[in-house]
């Protein structure tokens, strides 16, 4: 399955690429600026450990449900319309992020841009699926999850030093003003992707979603997917606010600290995209997941440190994160038949969230606080439920990529019988 030659991509596949990373871009930037700017929240608005615990998870439980109510109608309608009505959405929320002045305003805010901003990760997965094939999936999944180091290279740090020349509202304003950009782009190139609607069913939105729920291959993939997202989100929230009371970072030193994380996810992520497209996925995602859990333990049981060293070990936690994240989201994509993969990626991205506002949620009730600017107590146990779930997440995954290949030996079976050329997963 890994072993066939990459395939190239088109001149409009390229620009397809490009649209969904620069989106997903201002997604991530938009729930990653919250983690950076933990510390001065916390602080400006008076906030325990728990209270901001339940701000980050607003976006992700709205984000979740969301997705969930989006499921059943995903595969009924052109991606390009849905994509650009959840964005739009999406743009609103984060202008009402930026004038929120009180702690219940801003949870507020947050859940109405999650309702909108969740389900575009989705769309972008269902569009992608849909134009490439699985051999180049590890590639794009490579390109798209650049949104993720860019937003630390560009936008994090960009949004901090907004957030300190002005107050914390101002990366908001910077996200939605770029957003407004990419969603204009987005309408004039992007083609509309209806392919799907050609083996849509008369099934109802609700009976779809119970369908694609109902399908035991598809809750594997699920439930793996949900496992991995627990573990990435529970050292997010509180990353700067560890960062600045334990390690003894400054906060004109955190932009300098995520630029670096950034520029290794960006040289880092397109490199295993490539390589997860040569070789096995799952054997790249086994072992990333072990140095993962390595080096969670040991940056939560750091003290104070030079930023030197705080960099070095933040590129290898990231080495290990990335080179996790791209097989698997290879590998879930193939999971769906085509007249369900709106559903199942939308129901995948919901638990994603979901799974994510519970890890978020989770360690806030175990990092706690005894005073503004004291240490942070209990982080290092946090590191310790990532390793736990992170096994459980490797054999999950295991089970994924069984599923996989045993659809891929079904798939050449029936070509052999009929001659026909069937559609690549």
């Amino acid at each position: 399955m890994d072993n066939q030659q990459p395939l190239a991509f088109t001149g409009y596949q390229k620009l397809v690429i490009f649209l969904l990373a620069i989106t997903q871009f201002t997604v991530i930037l938009d729930f990653m600026v919250m983690s950076p700017l933990g510390d001065m929240l916390m602080k400006s608005l008076n906030l325990k450990p728990s209270a901001f615990g339940i701000a980050v998870s607003a976006y992700a439980f709205s984000a979740g449900i969301s997705g969930l109510l989006t499921a059943g109608f995903a595969d009924k309608f052109d991606r390009k319309k849905l994509l650009l009505f959840f964005y739009i959405g999406f743009i609103a929320g984060t202008i009402f992020c930026g004038m929120a002045q009180s702690y219940v305003v801003l949870v507020a805010a947050r859940i109405i841009t999650g309702l909108f901003g969740g389900v575009i990760g989705s769309i972008s997965m269902a569009i992608v699926t849909d134009l490439f094939a699985l051999q180049q999936r590890g590639r794009v999944m490579g390109f798209i999850q650049m949104g993720f180091g860019g937003s630390q290279v560009l936008g994090v740090p960009i949004g901090l030093y907004l957030a300190n020349a002005w107050s914390w509202e101002a990366p908001f304003w910077m996200v939605a003003a770029l957003s407004i950009c990419i969603a204009t782009l987005i309408a004039i190139k992007l083609q509309p992707i209806v392919k799907h609607l050609s083996v849509q069913t008369d099934r109802s939105a609700y009976k779809h979603l119970l369908h694609t729920v109902g399908k035991a291959n598809y809750r594997v993939g699920f439930a793996a997917t949900a496992l991995l997202s627990i573990g990435g989100f529970m050292m997010m929230p509180f990353g700067s606010a560890f960062a600045v009371n334990n390690l003894g970072l400054t906060n004109q030193q955190l932009p300098l600290l995520f630029m670096v994380s950034g520029v290794s996810s960006l040289i880092i992520m397109p490199l295993i995209g490539k390589l997860s497209d040569k070789i096995d996925k799952f054997r790249i995602f086994a072992s990333a997941s072990v140095w993962m859990m390595l080096m969670c333990v040991v940056y939560t049981n750091l003290g104070v440190t030079p930023l030197i060293l705080v960099m070095i070990l933040n590129i290898l936690m990231m080495m290990g994160i990335m080179s996790r994240m791209i097989p698997s989201s290879a590998l879930t994509s193939a999971v769906p038949e085509m007249a369900d993969r709106g559903a199942f990626m939308s129901i995948n991205a919901s638990l994603q969230q979901i799974a994510g506002g519970v890890a978020a949620a989770v360690a806030g009730m175990i990092v706690t606080q005894q005073s503004k600017g004291s240490p942070l107590q209990h982080y290092n146990t946090v590191g310790y439920v990532i390793v736990g779930i992170s096994v459980l997440g490797i054999f999950l995954m295991w089970r994924v990529n069984n599923l996989i290949k045993q659809k891929v030996d079904t798939n050449k079976i029936v070509l052999k019988e009929d001659g026909v050329i069937h559609e690549a997963m």
